[in-house]
């Protein structure tokens, strides 16, 4: 028999760094697989809050204005309250009929004004005033005589005005949503025939429409 010949030094380096290649490949791609499975699973699983990062362009319009552009006309009060809300002064329109426009003269010291919104009243009680539209509060006048007063600028060349208010609950440039609470509706010394009410009026591009025209009254 032929004697074998021991392995050299290379020899068995060799084949020791053969013994742990596949090993080595195979740990490689489980150590891989698992991190993408962990990537997958943390990704899927942020909460609402966790949003990814993504640049913003300052010159984006707000979002309320972009909203804002795309809302219709509401109620200036919360709508399950409809069937108790009630229109006692109306908007002066010319061509209207004698009772309509008598109705629309707002009386105070024996002088008359012609009613440049429509007053709602909820059986003479108190009731929250929301916005009708998205936008930004553009003024805020406090006036316990003629009853506090709220002026919101929208994106769509409107403007609403609530007045005959009281506990106001936001400030000029405050930005609201469509259906936010803004005051209580209340008395006034200035229109007492009208009792507690909500004196609301609208404008397009600076001048008053009718509320009844825009609104399912």
């Amino acid at each position: 028999m032929r004697e074998e010949k021991p392995k050299s030094p290379s020899q068995k380096n060799k084949s020791q760094k053969n013994r742990w290649f596949w090993p080595a490949i195979y740990a490689g791609i489980a150590i891989v697989f698992v991190g993408m499975i962990w990537g997958y699973n943390a990704f899927i699983q942020k909460g609402p809050n966790e949003t990814a990062d993504v640049a913003i362009d300052p010159n984006a319009p707000p979002l309320v204005e972009t909203n804002a552009a795309n809302e219709v006309l509401k109620f200036p009060f919360k709508e399950d309250h409809l069937d108790e809300v009630a229109i006692i002064q109306e908007y002066y329109d010319a061509d209207a009929n004698e009772e309509s426009r008598e109705n629309a003269l707002l009386v105070f010291n024996q002088t008359y004004k012609t009613n440049t919104g429509i007053s709602l009243s909820m059986n003479d009680q108190p009731f929250e005033v929301i916005a009708a539209l998205s936008g930004t509060v553009k003024e805020v006048v406090i006036d316990e005589f003629q009853g506090s007063e709220i002026t919101i600028e929208h994106a769509n060349g409107m403007t609403t005005i609530y007045s005959s208010l009281t506990g106001i609950l936001v400030k000029e440039g405050d930005e609201v949503t469509q259906g936010q609470s803004l005051a209580t509706a209340a008395s006034n010394e200035w229109n007492t025939k009208a009792g507690t009410h909500l004196h609301f009026e609208v404008h397009k591009d600076g001048n008053p429409v009718n509320p009844r025209s825009l609104l399912g009254f």
